[in-house]
């Protein structure tokens, strides 16, 4: 199904919700169309007469608080793959089409979840800290080929954890909607409903599935229960995919050997969060796919789609507002 929104007359009116961070290489999109750039304060007083929203600020909670009750843009487009927080009602229910910065962060992220795998195998951690110390103690660390790694989310960041760590000699399967074998990067891929099952089986369980209304607090008591003593928890996907008092719990309870978490509930983690103290914690700031040039990437994809909405082309990166993600029919206009 290609998605179509008629062909603006004039020059849309675009509202960017900048943040911190102002967006840089918009000049193609302001030729396009009227930019204006507004931050929190602003939002609901743009909102009502724009075309297109540009969602530059992704970690904004203040969209659904702005939300016109009528008129409004016809077209959302966030900078991020994750859409959780457009998932108001207003919007959901909406005729609006949203679109997501899909294709961006895939192997940026695959790279940075090899790296979490090699930091516990071989234990840098402990090296760096005795470096500091000045202190020579031997240790004997893991092999990595061989280990089984679970990738929760088979889309494509998921993917591209799956093949990342395939070619560095991993055995890895899939957790997704639909059960299946013969996948082209995970050859097995489990059932979420069954995943209690498959985190039995797992060295490494790497999270990289979307925050839905399904999702959301999978890994839970129970589910960690179910893994292994020695596995290592990596969460790239949504904080709000972790219980986070159970996850401190377990580790405090050696139930699990570690985790890397990359996201979390609350952003900034709280200074009073235990998850800063646990030596076999990696905690990062929500940078796993923020590489060299990844903003301008960020501008480069919404300016593209804004091309195909002035010329009447089918948008790229279409997100099912049911499911929160994009459909396997948007597949054609997908970079990956």
């Amino acid at each position: 199904m290609e998605h179509v929104l008629p062909t603006p007359a004039a020059p849309p009116r675009v509202v960017v919700l900048t943040g911190d961070v102002q967006p840089r290489e918009m000049a193609e999109a302001e030729r396009l169309g009227r930019v204006r750039y507004v931050h929190e304060p602003q939002l609901a007083d743009a909102l009502p007469d724009a075309d297109v929203f540009f969602m530059w600020d992704f970690l904004s909670d203040a969209v659904a608080g702005s939300w016109p009750s009528a008129g409004g843009p016809s077209w959302v487009h966030i900078a991020s793959a994750g859409v959780d927080r457009l998932a108001f009602p207003a919007l959901a229910e909406s005729d609006v089409v949203v679109t997501n910065s899909r294709g961006v962060f895939d192997e940026p992220i695959a790279e940075y979840v090899l790296g979490l795998v090699l930091a516990f195998a071989k234990d840098f951690g402990t090296t760096v800290r005795l470096q500091g110390e000045r202190r020579w103690r031997h240790r004997e660390t893991e092999r990595i080929t061989g280990a089984r790694a679970l990738v929760v989310g088979t889309g494509p960041i998921g993917r591209a954890i799956a093949r990342r760590l395939s070619a560095a000699g991993l055995a890895v399967c899939g957790a997704g909607r639909t059960a299946r074998d013969g996948d082209p990067d995970f050859g097995v891929v489990k059932s979420v409903a069954a995943l209690g099952e498959a985190l039995a089986e797992a060295d490494y369980v790497v999270l990289a599935a979307p925050l839905t209304a399904q999702t959301r607090g999978m890994i839970d008591a129970a589910a960690l229960d179910r893994m292994r003593p020695s596995a290592r928890l990596i969460n790239v996907g949504r904080g709000g995919l972790v219980a986070e008092p159970d996850l401190v719990k377990a580790l405090s309870a050696g139930r699990i050997a570690g985790a890397a978490l990359d996201v979390f509930e609350d952003e900034p983690l709280p200074p009073s969060s235990p998850l800063w103290d646990m030596p076999n914690v990696i905690v990062s700031p929500h940078m796993s796919g923020d590489v060299v040039g990844w903003r301008d990437e960020l501008v480069h994809l919404f300016t593209e789609n804004l091309g195909r909405y002035v010329s009447g082309r089918p948008l790229r990166n279409v997100v099912d507002k049911r499911l929160g993600y994009v459909g396997s029919d948007a597949g054609q206009n997908q970079r990956g």
